[in-house]
């Protein structure tokens, strides 16, 4: 099928740098979920394609010929943004069993280094105040797990995707894309050798999750057209070559995630379309078992979930939009989450606020949600969940910022890790301690120069909601 009003070719673009190129058209007819169209320009996805590679270096030279005017401006403009970053930096701990992990960088390399530290006892909650070496060298305490700046030698390219530690902080996935291609080469190294296992497993997605007992590894492919769409189970120490198919999804409408709650209870399988999701369970400890749906997809309905123990029963926290639109959070048993009897509304929809989140943790739960256009936090115990209790959302005192919770990985931890930032607040580390609602500022991100964000004149600014008009697409 070809548009008559449109030629199958266009004509060539002339020599002068004043005429952009212009790609050649190829009609190709494609059809998804009975909808037929016409892609004139699927041809130019062949990335190895001497035709593509010509006519993106022609896009390329006449950019730069159109813009060579820009140069002294974009060189300016670098200049300033690079004198104001301090390069050598250490972002702030955070704790994950027994240790304390961070990243810190160092002026003249271009990637971080990943190290962490022990913790002091069960009890030391409060992050260590840990100096950064100017010259790049180990700091006192700390084991550097990965350098990305070693891994990246001698390649034109590196970006690191999964980023995981054991259960037991015994091992560390990690994977890195050298290519470009946004496919990953996952491994698995000893972090007591520092040397990494034989397993290698290649064209993976970004991340990967440990089993509650580290012996298993789950990852996710991408399929043709670089959709995350398989779920794969690893035996760590196993050949790749016995890895097993754990889920598919073949609607090319639905991305698919993987990952664990915070309880390290479960593994959940995440399936999402623009419109529509449908979340996937199973017990951490049980990572050869099969997974369930919590409620089967229904068009237009998405739902997320977390898990709770509330009054030591075992329940699952569904935030869903099913005749909600700004969302509903209720609870409901683990073992039976399709239930009609034991279900309870923990917030009720709100035509006045939308829930974007909610956290469980131990003894509270933690909710990000808008109101007025604003991003906001929430907090309550759960033993006063369903008495009632109004959340206490955290106050701040700029009228227009930017607050989520940010590096939260341990469920019975005494504090809500949070990131802030507004237009004239630089990004800001706090620690909300959940038993005395106290704001602990932890970092600020230095803006080097002498700006300071307390005396610079604040720009005027206002701030409006809309809802996007909603899509034909699933």
């Amino acid at each position: 099928m070809t548009d008559p009003a449109v030629p199958a070719v266009s004509s060539p673009a002339s020599d002068s740098p004043s005429t952009p190129p212009v790609a050649e058209q190829r009609p190709l007819e494609r059809t998804f979920h009975g909808d037929t169209f016409v892609d004139r320009y699927e041809w130019l996805r062949d990335e190895d394609d001497a035709r593509v590679i010509a006519h993106l270096e022609a896009e390329n030279a006449y950019t730069e010929g159109q813009t060579a005017h820009l140069e002294p401006l974009r060189e300016r403009i670098f200049t300033e943004i690079k004198d104001r970053t301090q390069e050598t930096d250490l972002s702030v701990p955070v704790r994950e069993g027994d240790w304390w992990y961070y990243a810190r960088t160092v002026e003249g390399s271009q990637y971080a280094i990943r190290c962490r530290r022990p913790v002091a006892g069960p009890d030391d909650w409060t992050p260590p105040a840990i100096e950064p070496a100017a010259d790049g060298a180990a700091i006192e305490g700390e084991q550097i797990l990965l350098d990305s700046n070693a891994e990246a030698d001698g390649h034109e390219f590196f970006s690191l995707g999964a980023f995981e530690v054991s259960p037991d902080g015994s091992l560390l996935a990690y994977s890195t894309d050298t290519e470009g291609d946004e496919r990953f080469t996952l491994k698995i190294r000893d972090l007591a050798t520092g040397e990494d296992l034989a397993d290698e497993i290649p064209g993976t997605s970004h991340g990967a999750t440990f089993s509650a007992h580290g012996d298993h590894l789950f990852y996710v492919t991408v399929d043709d057209a670089w959709r995350p769409d398989t779920v794969w189970r690893h035996r760590v120490g196993s050949p790749a070559s016995q890895d097993v198919k754990v889920f598919t999804e073949p609607d090319e409408s639905y991305f698919v995630g993987f990952g664990m709650t915070r309880s390290r209870q479960y593994l959940t399988i995440y399936v999402g379309s623009k419109i529509t999701t449908e979340v996937l369970l199973l017990d951490a400890g049980d990572p050869t078992g099969t997974f369930r749906s919590v409620w089967p997809r229904r068009h237009g309905v998405e739902y997320d979930v977390d898990h709770a123990v509330i009054d030591g029963s075992d329940r699952l926290l569904i935030l869903h939009n099913d005749g909600a639109t700004n969302f509903e959070l209720i609870d409901v048993p683990a073992d039976d989450p399709t239930s009609t009897t034991d279900r309870q509304v923990v917030i009720p929809h709100d035509d006045e606020v939308r829930l974007e989140d909610a956290s469980a943790f131990a003894d509270h739960l933690v909710i990000s949600y808008r109101r007025e256009g604003l991003t906001r936090v929430g907090v309550i115990p759960f033993d006063r969940v369903l008495d009632g209790e109004q959340l206490h959302e955290i106050a701040f005192d700029e009228p227009i910022y930017t607050v989520g919770t940010a590096g939260n990985p341990e469920f019975a931890q005494p504090t809500v890790r949070l990131g802030y930032t507004s237009l004239a607040t630089p990004a800001t580390t706090y620690d909300y301690v959940l038993a005395t609602r106290e704001l602990r500022l932890l970092k600020q991100q230095p803006v080097r120069g002498g700006y300071d964000p307390t005396t610079t004149c604040r720009p005027a600014s206002g701030r409006r909601q809309r809802t996007a008009p909603r899509s034909r697409c699933r």
